[in-house]
């Protein structure tokens, strides 16, 4: 079998480019390998080699996760959590980062064109390889449609309609669009379809593909967001089935929240990806902050607000050893704790005075103590020490500072969703909401609402790729944060995306968002 790519874009000028051909090459015999028709005119034979295709898809899948801009940034620099302030000329980059935090994008916005074409790329990329015509097996298949309900997913979820094409379509044909209630019962199809041909395994280090319980935690989290894209309440009981049977395969709450993020075995990852994780450290430590496979130090981009750092337990001006805080805040070490393991480098969210591995204190670049403030100025206007850091993957850890190893989905992510179903069905989360507090150091709560319920899920989740889908759920995205568009406050046109200009101009069946 031959495999047959399509621009997921429509071509504009193929059949212009065909037509000279046809006149001034009539007297020629065009092999079918020439590139000239590789654009509309071969017909889709199915894939020349299955375990290759899909091998291919996990690893651009991976790497589109271990981004630090595209789909990590639009689910979480576009929160509450996580902003990219412009620091003198730095991150500047013409707005992008700022245009996400402040709700000011367009649909022509960079990240958001990247997003939408990796991922429909993506589905039909794996589309390809379920397509009778390759020949899958049946476990090839529960691959392709797990991933292909991923990225489906994703799409639903941020521009609230997906399209499709089938692979057997040219060029020529624009991809259809399925609606919100179309796409979600494709992705939950897909999902139940790939289950009983997945393995079923525990915590292992091959989870960096599809299991049954990685499918049933995506089929979970579907379900429990399926009100925003069908209208009607989820089903809420079958997301608590859909937890205890993940439960079931072995996986659970562990002991140790920033030993969960090495690339040991652990109880409770799910699902990794084989991707560097050096964006999740880096982009946020300051240039002077390195490490042995990193001697050129952070890239001083990344940081949090001042009011998501204090919705963790502890001091509220700073966060070394001893200042009360929960695990999860993580800690910043000093003269009597900074050592070679940690470099110097806290865990969590960098506050304050930093320092060396020796314990001595860091400067930043004028020769000035390095002290991470809270406070910042706005977007824009902020020097090289405004705002606190987050890192959890550290660079000390096993495997170093770019290590193959990020968490995609993860089983306490499990267990508060299982507590959310249970509170929306009437019950009560208070006991599983607490034994993961519990667990991580946190003083238990009385009881638990809604609030309560998003706030720990932030705690939990943090740059975990999750935030935006939260907050939509609980109706928070289009809430007032700092340095966000007064304008955009309230405003329901945010909860969406826009369809990018260029998608648009390629295909006559796609219809923009409103408000944009």
């Amino acid at each position: 079998m031959k495999k047959r790519f399509y621009n997921y874009l429509k071509p504009i000028f193929t059949i212009a480019f065909l037509s000279i051909i046809t006149v001034s090459c009539t007297d020629l015999a065009i092999e079918e390998t020439d590139s000239i028709i590789a654009e509309g005119s071969v017909v889709f034979e199915g894939v020349a080699d299955v375990d290759a295709s899909i091998t291919n898809l996990y690893n651009d899948t991976y790497g589109q996760l271990g981004d630090q801009a595209n789909f990590f940034a639009l689910n979480e620099v576009s929160t509450d959590e996580t902003l990219v302030p412009t620091r003198g000329t730095d991150w500047g980059d013409n707005g992008i980062w700022r245009t996400l935090h402040s709700h000011t994008w367009s649909a022509t916005h960079q990240y958001i064109l990247s997003t939408w074409n990796n991922l429909n790329q993506n589905v039909l990329r794996a589309s390809q390889i379920i397509d009778p015509l390759s020949g899958p097996t049946a476990a090839q298949e529960a691959d392709a449609r797990f991933l292909r309900a991923f990225s489906m997913y994703f799409v639903l979820d941020m521009w609230g309609v997906a399209p499709y094409r089938n692979p057997t379509d040219g060029a020529d044909v624009n991809p259809s669009v399925l609606s919100a209630q179309e796409a979600y019962d494709f992705v939950v199809n897909d999902l139940e379809t790939a289950i009983p041909n997945l393995p079923a395994n525990g915590p292992s280090e091959s989870n960096n593909r599809a299991t049954k319980a990685a499918a049933n935690f995506l089929l979970a989290k579907v379900i429990l967001n399926s009100e925003r894209y069908t209208g009607s309440a989820p089903n809420y009981q079958r997301v608590v089935d859909l937890v205890d049977a993940i439960a079931a395969d072995g996986y659970a709450l562990q002991a140790g929240y920033f030993d969960l993020f090495e690339q040991t075995l652990d109880n409770e990852t799910i699902w990794f990806a084989n991707t560097g994780v050096g964006n999740r450290i880096w982009n946020g430590l300051h240039y002077n902050q390195n490490s042995p496979d990193n001697t050129g130090g952070g890239w001083n981009g990344f940081s949090t607000l001042a009011e998501f750092y204090d919705s963790f337990e502890g001091d509220p001006n700073s966060n070394y050893v001893g200042d009360n805080q929960e695990e999860r805040r993580g800690w910043v070490p000093d003269a009597s704790n900074a050592n070679s393991d940690n470099l110097g480098i806290g865990y969590g969210f960098l506050i304050g005075q930093q320092y060396n591995e020796d314990g001595s204190i860091l400067n930043d670049r004028t020769g000035e103590p390095l002290v991470f403030t809270k406070e910042m100025p706005g977007l824009s206007g902020n020097g090289e020490n405004t705002g606190v850091r987050i890192i959890k993957y550290h660079p000390g850890g096993e495997g170093g500072s770019f290590r193959g190893h990020e968490i995609v989905f993860r089983y306490a992510d499990a267990h508060l969703m299982k507590a959310e179903a249970m509170m929306r069905m009437g019950g009560s989360a208070t006991t599983l909401v607490n034994e993961l507090r519990t667990l991580r150091g946190a003083t238990p709560l009385g009881s638990v609402s809604e609030a309560d319920m998003l706030a720990e899920r932030g705690r939990e989740l943090y740059v975990e790729f999750w935030r935006r889908n939260d907050m939509l759920r609980f109706g928070q995205f289009t809430r007032n944060w700092e340095f966000k568009n007064e304008a955009s406050v309230g405003d329901p046109t945010w909860n969406l995306y826009p369809i990018p200009v260029n998608a648009l101009l390629s295909n006559p069946n796609l219809v923009q968002n409103p408000g944009y």
